[in-house]
């Protein structure tokens, strides 16, 4: 049963901020030769260095106002590009390499609280999240980050159920 559902960002949003040049909080997009790996926030696939172009941009993963509200640098594709579509896994080429891509797993609850933080480490994190989600009710969703940036990669929800 699948327990989980990647995120990215939308293409739509990438989109906007391609064709106004200005991030959501009205600041200007740096584009840039990639020097690091990222990832892409909406393909969720890591960037070639010294041959991806990459658009640099301030996001907040978060709907309301809060004292969490972590806006922060993230990375966005100059080119369009599909969104992460393999939803009910994590991104595997984030995940096989631990070392550019050392994840924490932040939780929050419904009112965007955080309630719960733990770094993957060498765990899968592919079984991490559920089992995370089975043993904290109180986590809505999850944050998925770069445990030595701090830097957002993408959002985790929980998957009902389906109802009989």
């Amino acid at each position: 049963m699948r327990k989980f559902k990647i995120v990215p960002l939308s293409k739509e949003y990438a989109a906007q901020i391609r064709s106004t040049g200005t991030d959501s909080f009205g600041y200007a997009v740096i584009e840039q030769i990639a020097t690091g790996l990222g990832p892409c926030r909406v393909s969720l696939k890591p960037f070639k260095k010294g041959i991806d172009t990459r658009l640099l941009i301030s996001h907040s993963p978060f709907d309301i106002e809060n004292p969490y509200n972590q806006p922060g640098p993230v990375f966005i594709n100059k080119e369009e590009v599909e969104e992460y579509t393999d939803i009910h896994r994590f991104p595997p080429e984030i995940k096989a390499n631990k070392k550019s891509f050392p994840l924490t797993l932040i939780g929050y609850s419904k009112e965007q609280l955080m309630v719960y933080t733990q770094q993957v480490g060498n765990d899968d994190v592919d079984e991490l999240i559920p089992n995370l989600f089975d043993l904290h009710p109180e986590i809505d969703y999850l944050h998925a980050r770069n445990a030595q940036a701090c830097c957002y990669i993408c959002k985790i929800e929980r998957v009902s159920a389906p109802a009989l």
